[in-house]
C-alpha cells in the first residue's frame, strides 16, 4: 500500500494565514506550510475533499473510492467534485461519508453522474474497488467516522482525525489488527483548554497507549501525527516530543510504504526514531 500525504494541517493550515504567533513565524522562517489533511492511497483511494489542491505533481485522475469523515469544510469542499466532473465525467466514483457529507456533495453532482453516494455508519463494511474499509466511531462535534482500510495487498491503515480521545467501541473494533500505518490527529498541542473533539499533546501519547494495549499499535507500526494546528511547538519541538510518544511528524507530500517502517520496540525511553 503506497499512501500519499496530500495535507498534514488542521482546519486553518500551518502556518495559519491570519496569526504570528511563534509557531506559525518559525513555519514562515522556514518555508514549511501545511495544508488541510488529506490522504491519497495507492492513487485509488482519497480521504477527504480537501478544499486545498494537492501538492505539485500529484494527480487524482486514478481515484475511484472517496472516503470523508464528515461534514465540516476543511475535510468536504465537495466543489472538488466539479472539478472532476470537467476532467472525469464519465469516470465512475464512489464517495463514502456519513448522511450530511452526502447532502453536501448532492448538488454539486451532474444529473445522470456516475457517482454513488455511499452513507459510512459506524460498525458496517464497505468494500470499494477492492479495498475492505471497516467505519469506526470518533468523538466529535458532529456526526464524524474514522476509516480502517485494508488494501488488495493486505497493507492495513487507520485514518483517525477528527476526534477526541477515542470512543471505546473504536478501540475494541481494531483489537489485533496491527496496523502498518496509524494516522492520528494531533491538532492542539499544548492548548489543553480547547474543549473540542480534537486530541493534544496530553491526549495523543494516551490514544496510542490505549491503541498498544489492544495490539492495534505495535513496534513496526509507522505513527504519523496529522490535522496539526499552530498551537503546537515549533516544529524542532514537536518532533521531540511526538517521536518520545512513538510517533513521526512529516511534511506535506511526504510518501510511505505499508510493511517498509520498522522502529526498535517502543519503551518510554527510547527516541521512536525509525531503525
Amino acid at each position: 500500500m503506497h499512501v500519499r500525504l496530500l495535507g498534514t494541517g488542521a482546519a486553518d493550515g500551518w502556518p495559519n494565514p491570519w496569526c504570528a504567533c511563534a509557531s506559525c513565524a518559525d513555519a514562515r522562517a522556514r518555508g514549511s506550510s501545511r495544508r488541510q489533511t488529506s490522504v491519497l492511497v495507492d492513487s485509488a483511494v482519497l480521504l477527504e475533499l480537501s478544499p486545498a489542491l494537492p501538492p505539485d505533481g500529484v494527480s487524482l485522475a486514478g481515484v475511484r473510492t472517496v472516503l470523508v469523515t464528515h461534514a465540516h469544510p476543511d475535510h468536504c469542499a465537495p466543489a472538488a467534485l466539479l472539478w472532476r466532473h470537467w476532467a472525469l465525467p464519465h469516470e465512475r466514483l464512489t464517495i463514502a461519508g456519513p448522511a450530511a457529507v452526502l447532502e453536501e456533495c448532492r448538488p454539486w453532482l451532474a444529473p445522470g453522474s456516475p457517482v454513488d453516494l455511499v452513507e459510512a455508519v459506524p460498525g458496517a463494511t464497505l468494500r470499494c474497488s477492492g479495498y475492505e474499509v471497516r467505519v469506526l466511531p470518533a468523538d466529535h462535534e458532529v456526526p464524524t467516522v474514522l476509516y480502517d482500510l485494508t488494501g488488495p495487498d493486505g497493507g492495513r491503515l487507520l485514518y483517525a482525525t477528527d476526534t477526541g480521545p477515542l470512543p471505546a467501541p473504536a478501540v475494541a473494533a481494531v483489537a489485533g489488527a496491527e496496523f502498518d500505518v496509524v494516522l492520528l490527529e494531533e491538532t492542539f498541542g499544548d492548548r489543553l483548554d480547547h474543549g473540542t473533539g480534537h486530541l493534544d499533546l496530553a491526549t495523543f501519547p494516551a490514544q496510542l497507549e490505549r491503541l498498544r494495549a489492544v495490539g492495534a499499535v505495535t513496534a513496526g507500526t509507522d505513527v504519523v501525527a496529522v490535522h496539526l494546528g499552530h498551537h503546537n511547538p515549533p516544529e524542532a519541538v514537536l518532533t521531540a516530543r511526538l517521536a518520545a510518544a512513538g510517533a513521526r511528524l512529516l511534511p506535506d507530500g511526504a510518501e510511505l510504504r505499508t510493511g517498509a517502517y520498522r522502529r526498535r520496540p517502543w519503551n518510554s525511553d527510547a527516541s521512536a526514531a525509525p531503525a
